[in-house]
């Protein structure tokens, strides 16, 4: 059975993590099987939107605790399996807003720890009612440091810290109004209602919405006046696409437009 399943629909590539035993967790073989496809996924011009979902009771429930605890058995006392864990899960999740396509997560039950931190990386976010999620890791002696780096750049700082400090989880209704996911349904309707917000962004122009989903990121980082120069700049090689000029021509001229990408 693969941990990780990959189908294909309407140019919507979803990605099941398929673990429901360890409740999804990032193993080793969780976290490369992620990175494999966020791999392949980066020069797939057939792909339009990306979904991530899990198996089971839970969305994701963070790193795999059982084998982080083997890799302390390591002479050094787990210092370079430790080094080369969180290397390699920040290189998915900083992959993930790396990606063309935009990215959702479609999340269950709960996402605690990493698996916050997965929701938090991902583009947009839909919740089924009850979702509960956390940065627990100071329950057990184990600041949720990386998960935070993703977390405090979708929620309020104090917001963020409350939930690191106190390792208490948030419900999805309040996940939603900080910010972290987009909205919240019926669990009976989370597929249906990720798979119709999917097919809205893959209805649109692939290369517009890759062209603003790199300038989204890099803007945020820069300073008021640099922002505003860089997507002036981004703006232009916009405009000049062929099928930009098509889809301006076709809503004046109301008809559909004639997109070739």
């Amino acid at each position: 059975m693969k941990v990780l399943e990959r189908y294909d629909t309407n140019a919507i590539c979803h990605l099941h993590m398929n673990a429901p035993d360890r409740l999804n967790a990032l193993s080793e073989e969780m976290l490369a099987a992620l990175q494999d496809q966020i791999d392949a996924l980066q020069n797939d011009a057939t792909t339009r939107v990306v979904v991530i979902s899990g198996a089971g009771k839970a969305f994701c429930a963070g790193h795999d605790l059982k084998q982080m605890t083997a890799g302390r058995q390591a002479e050094d006392g787990g210092q370079a399996y430790f080094k080369g864990l969180f290397a390699r899960c920040a290189r998915v999740m900083t992959g993930v807003q790396k990606l063309p396509q935009p990215v959702i997560a479609q999340v269950h039950g709960l996402a605690t720890a990493a698996g916050c931190q997965l929701v938090a990386s991902c583009d947009m976010a839909v919740a089924a009612e009850g979702t509960r999620f956390g940065v627990n890791g100071v329950n057990i002696g184990l600041f949720c440091s990386t998960p935070m780096v993703a977390l405090s750049r979708n929620i309020p700082r104090k917001q963020a810290f409350e939930m690191l400090v106190t390792g208490e989880f948030i419900d999805a209704a309040k996940a939603q109004d900080l910010g972290l996911i987009n909205k919240v349904v019926p669990a009976n309707q989370l597929a249906e209602e990720t798979q119709a917000l999917a097919q809205r962004v893959a209805d649109k122009l692939g290369v517009a919405v890759k062209i603003g989903k790199q300038a989204f990121y890099e803007q945020a980082q820069m300073p008021l006046e640099d922002a505003y120069a860089y997507t002036g700049a981004v703006m232009v090689e916009n405009m000049l696409h062929r099928d930009t000029e098509e889809g301006i021509a076709a809503f004046l001229e109301k008809r559909p437009p004639d997109w070739t990408q």
